[in-house]
């Protein structure tokens, strides 16, 4: 059984053709060859961009030489109004000051801290199936959505979903994110930065209250500090650690942006990861009872331990391998500062490289069954070589996703915690088609049948 995968376009299209196929899915407007090509070109009268699946070059543009190939502003214009200069935005120094604070609160170390938080949001996520299973389907990225924002108000505020606050922020996302289209005009038409940037009237609404929810959780938060009464969680670790170079902490504005990204991306693409690995199960069975019987023998629901997730390496393997076949963000952007020449071809200053994690995962010169379910790949010798070479679920080098390993304890965790207490089958009449807009998502949802083992 092939997992499910998009149908890409046929042939050449013209630019006007390609921005109606990109608003609709960013995977099913780009060329079947993708997948075999080392390295793809694409022409439009402002810009060139540039598709690179070579692993030394991809190498090159995101380890070795990481300040010649700043992150595209083109692809961060339409994230402006909620993000505004967030890490996931930023390029040089400020965005090397902004890491130098965020990086400590999300060392090894801490994972063990915020594990409890974990813990409980997972068990709220079983709770919540648990008064829906039955006969009728339940549409599983919405319970995802559910459950990974729980984590993140949890381990950073020490909050759960149903605290009002938390809630308010979680229903007006959900606003946002219907409202916000996956390009800003400017992604494709280079526009002076003086101009007006037409974002539409529900987007920026939707921004707007959702930071304005984010600066009171931060406010409250300065001030429990002040008192010397804040929970010792993300948001004080954060909020307390001063740059190493300069002495200063994140001001309250500083802090807001950072929320939002940590919000945005922790929520957004574990509920995308986790709904995928919820929908491979069902078509799997045979991994599902592995998980299951692994969590039911490992995980004792009354003790809350860290340990158990070195335990948890069948439910580790999955998610691993549905971060393969569903990378939550499908393709990163980035520019050439300067001149570059790739295989033999000159690359203009201002050209934009574009490194595809869902083409690389699934490149056909590289991985043995490139679209095949197979959580053991990772203990073959092809499988290792791709590992380290051609796998990047959370990008690579300087500008790793700092909250990596915060992922890989939350996904196997959830993931065994749901699969302990359910078996999950897929809805023939519902089957999952992958769309990529801001994350990689089934276009009209992923249903799944919960039964109560």
């Amino acid at each position: 059984m092939i997992s499910p995968k998009p149908k890409s376009r046929s042939g050449r299209v013209s630019l006007f053709r390609y921005l109606k196929l990109f608003r609709q899915d960013i995977l099913s407007a780009q060329p079947e060859k993708l997948y075999r090509a080392w390295m793809a070109e694409f022409r439009t009268p402002f810009f060139r961009s540039y598709l690179v699946n070579q692993p030394d070059l991809v190498d090159e543009v995101l380890k070795a030489r990481p300040d010649e190939f700043p992150k595209s502003e083109r692809v961060t214009e339409g994230l402006r109004p909620l993000l505004g200069d967030s890490v996931f935005v930023t390029n040089g120094e400020q965005w090397k000051r902004q890491r130098r604070i965020i990086d400590p609160a999300f060392e090894g170390g801490r994972l063990r801290d915020t594990f409890p938080a974990m813990w409980d949001a997972a068990v709220s996520c079983v709770e919540r199936l648990d008064a829906r299973a039955g006969d009728a389907p339940i549409e599983v990225e919405s319970e995802t959505s559910h459950a990974a924002a729980d984590v993140i108000f949890r381990t950073l505020f020490s909050i759960p979903i149903t605290h009002s606050v938390a809630g308010a922020v979680f229903d007006e996302f959900r606003e946002y994110q219907r409202s916000q289209p996956i390009v800003n005009l400017a992604a494709f038409v280079p526009l002076p930065r003086w101009m007006p940037r037409f974002f539409g009237r529900k987007t920026k609404r939707s921004a707007r209250i959702i930071r304005d929810l984010i600066a009171q959780l931060t406010s409250t938060r300065m001030a429990e500090i002040k008192e010397g009464n804040a929970p010792d969680d993300l948001a004080t670790k954060i909020m307390t650690f001063p740059d190493p170079q300069t002495g200063e902490c994140f001001d309250t504005e500083e802090m807001i942006d950072q929320v939002a990204i940590f919000f945005l991306a922790g929520h957004e693409t574990s509920a995308s990861a986790l709904a995928w690995a919820l929908y491979l199960m069902a078509l799997y069975p045979e991994w599902q009872e592995k998980i299951s019987d692994e969590a039911q023998r490992e995980i004792d629901p009354e003790t809350i331990y860290f340990s158990v997730m070195s335990k948890l390496r069948v439910s580790r393997d999955v998610f691993r391998e549905t971060l393969r076949l569903y990378p939550p963000v499908p393709m990163m952007v980035r520019e050439a500062a300067c001149p570059q020449n790739f295989r033999n071809r000159e690359v203009k200053a201002g050209s934009q490289v574009v490194l595809s994690p869902w083409h690389l995962h699934r490149h056909e010169r590289l991985w043995d069954n490139p679209d095949g379910f197979d959580p053991t790949r990772f203990g073959t010798e092809n499988g290792k070589t791709c590992m380290r070479e051609a796998y990047m679920p959370f990008s690579t080098g300087a500008r790793v996703c700092p909250g990596a390993g915060f992922a890989m304890v939350e996904g196997p965790l959830i993931l065994s915690m749901i699969l302990r207490s359910f078996k999950v089958e897929v809805v023939a009449e519902k089957p999952a088609v992958p769309v990529a807009h801001l994350t990689v998502r089934s276009k009209d949802g992923i249903w799944l049948k919960f039964t109560r083992r």
